[in-house]
This record gives structure tokens, sequence and C-alpha cells, in this order.
């Protein structure tokens, strides 16, 4: 983001700092200090500073509060919740120096018209969810509560709004129970349930799809939220005719500590504080073509992520669609299940 649009020296007069903030569209200008946040001004306070007959060659500090509201740099996902509460546009994120970071601005709410891809949805849902302990001591991971609904009513809301209607829903542990909740759920939706007789690990039951589809499809573990263009996933895949997609998230990880280089001899040669990296991470979501099923052992147990190095191997085309990592949410461990609540809090989807 380019700060620069919507900041402003102090000393900036009324009327330069209207012409700032009509250029930056926001509604709101921050007053900074060397990069160091002191206050803001709206519109509205400066329509009501015309309105007094104001002056407008004063400088903008004098009718700029200086009490602004604003987050830390660690509490940025909070940043659409407080916005509502306060009624407030725009929320700044400082660092601990109150040096401005980033400016987050309230989304406008609009009508989305989602397209109707008519494609069908595989819900692999037939693991044990043994990270998820005790709650999957009681509940399959698939019934799991995110809120009023289970994830894995949440998985089949995202792919409904892009007109995916159809689900195969693969089972296994603790079957019966998911079977039944679907089945006597006041909410009917289009799912065929397909009974793996073992554990075949996190492909081998697509095995039993193989000859159902005649086109592309979506995979989907029951445990992630995806937040992104089904669509233009599945423009993708078909765009670079790939045999399976993966949609990965890219994740940057800082390392806490200052890093060093030496060389042979122990002499530094270079020294890192908390260098950044970044990378991508197999989000569970893919698009997978028939024929992919074809390289799938049958009643064998197998990960999809052997059937993808099997493939890098023999030289078929295996993509990658990347999102944000916010646009991800992985809910197989306990903290990322409180995450993911958090998260769909914060978008009033909870």
């Amino acid at each position: 983001m380019d700060l620069a649009r919507y900041t402003v020296p102090e000393d900036m007069s009324i009327l330069d700092t209207m012409r700032v903030i009509n250029d930056g569209a926001r509604a709101n200008a921050f007053i900074c200090r060397d990069g160091r946040l002191l206050a803001v001004v709206t519109d509205g306070d400066i329509r009501r500073y015309i309105i007094k007959s104001g002056d407008l060659n004063q400088p903008i500090s004098n009718i700029a509060n200086y009490d602004p509201i604003f987050l830390y740099e660690k509490d940025r996902a909070k940043a659409e919740k407080l916005m509502r509460k306060m009624s407030i546009t725009a929320v700044p994120v400082v660092d601990d120096g109150k040096m401005l970071l980033d400016i987050v601005f309230a989304v406008e709410k609009r009508s989305i018209v989602y397209p109707t891809l008519k494609v069908p949805v595989v819900i692999m849902a037939g693991g044990k969810g043994t990270r998820l302990k005790p709650y999957t001591e009681v509940l399959p991971k698939p019934l799991i509560p995110v809120g009023d609904r289970t994830i894995t009513e949440h998985i089949m809301d995202r792919f409904e709004r892009y007109g995916c209607t159809h689900f195969d829903m693969i089972v296994n542990h603790k079957k019966n129970f998911i079977m039944s909740y679907f089945r006597d759920h006041e909410r009917k939706r289009d799912i065929t349930f397909v009974e793996e007789p073992e554990f075949w690990g996190t492909a081998g039951g697509l095995r039993l799809l193989f000859g159902k589809y005649s086109a592309p499809f979506f995979v989907t573990n029951c445990d992630i939220l995806v937040d992104a263009d089904y669509e233009a996933i599945l423009k993708a895949h078909k765009e670079q005719n790939n045999l399976i997609t993966l949609v990965c998230a890219r994740k940057k990880m800082t390392i806490p500590y200052g890093t060093i280089k030496k060389n042979e001899e122990g002499q530094i040669l270079d020294l890192e504080e908390k260098p950044e990296f970044s990378f991508l991470t197999n989000t569970g979501l893919y698009v997978v073509e028939p024929d992919f099923l074809q390289r799938i052992p049958e009643n064998t147990f197998i990960h999809i992520t052997d059937l993808i190095k099997s493939g890098i191997r023999d030289g078929i085309r295996i993509g990658t669609f990347v999102i944000d990592e916010d646009q991800w949410m992985d809910m197989g461990q306990m903290e990322e299940l409180e995450r993911m609540k958090r998260h769909l809090e914060l978008k009033g989807e909870l």
C-alpha cells in the first residue's frame, strides 16, 4: 500500500488535507511525524469545521484527533471486527513504536454474483481426526462444529456459492454417524456417500470413484476452508492442461533471531536480523482430472502426496494455484480450530 496517499504532516493546511482525502477516496487522513502515527482526521471533521466558518488555511493539527484508534501488527486480524464495533471505516496498523505500517480499510459490502460451475466435489471424510482429540473421541472430524454449523457444512456452503451442488463424500470412521447426520438434516443436499471398506489413506478411497467422472472435479479435505475464486482455480487448471492442480497458500515465517552465515574458518560473512522466509504449502484442495484416478492402485492404502510425488517422477502435468495464507484455514489441530473460529467471527459468518 502507498501510505503517502493517506498521510499528511501536522503543518499541512486543512485545505490541502481535503485534497489528500479526496485523492485517496477513503474519507480519512492520518497525521504522521517521521512515519510515526500521531492523529487522524476524517472528511466529517473537516465538514463540521467548515460549517463553523473555520479558516481552511489553518494547519490540520488544529482539528485532528490526537487519540486515534489503532492496532498493533500482532492484532491485525481484529481490524474488521474493531471497525464494526467502533463504526469507523479505517484503522491504522503500527509497530511497538507507533510507526505506521499499514492501513486496513473497511470492505464495502456489494452484492456478488457468483458463476454456476456445476462441478462435482469430493470430500475426503474418512479419517479418524486424531489431531483433534478429545473432540473426535465423540464426534467424527467432518461433524466438528465451527459456530452453528459443522466444518463440512461450511465447506459445502462455499462450493454451493459457485453452483457446485453435488458432493461425493468418502466416509469410513464413524460413517453411520456422518451419513445419519446429513440424511436427517433439515437442509437437504445432493450428497452421495462412498463407503471406504478399510482405511486407505488420503487418496486410496478416490479409486472408488474411478469411471464416475468425465470432466475435472474438485477434491477437498474435510478440515479446511478456502476463501478463493473457485472459477479462477478451475480455469487455471484447464489452461495449464494439468492432470491435477494443487491449491497452495503462500506462507511467511519470520525467524525470531538474528541468523549468521560463516565461512569454513568460522569467520562471520553476514548477519541478518529476524529474516523472513516465504514458501508454498499444500492446502488440501485440488482440481483433478478423471484420468488421475487411474494412477491410484485398487484396495491400497496410499496418500495423495505419494501420488503427486510419483507423478512428478513420471513427468505428468501437476500445477499450482496460489492463494494468500489468510484465504486458507485448516482446523487439523486444536489451535488452528480456534483460529478458524476467530477468523469466521471477524467475517461475520458465525
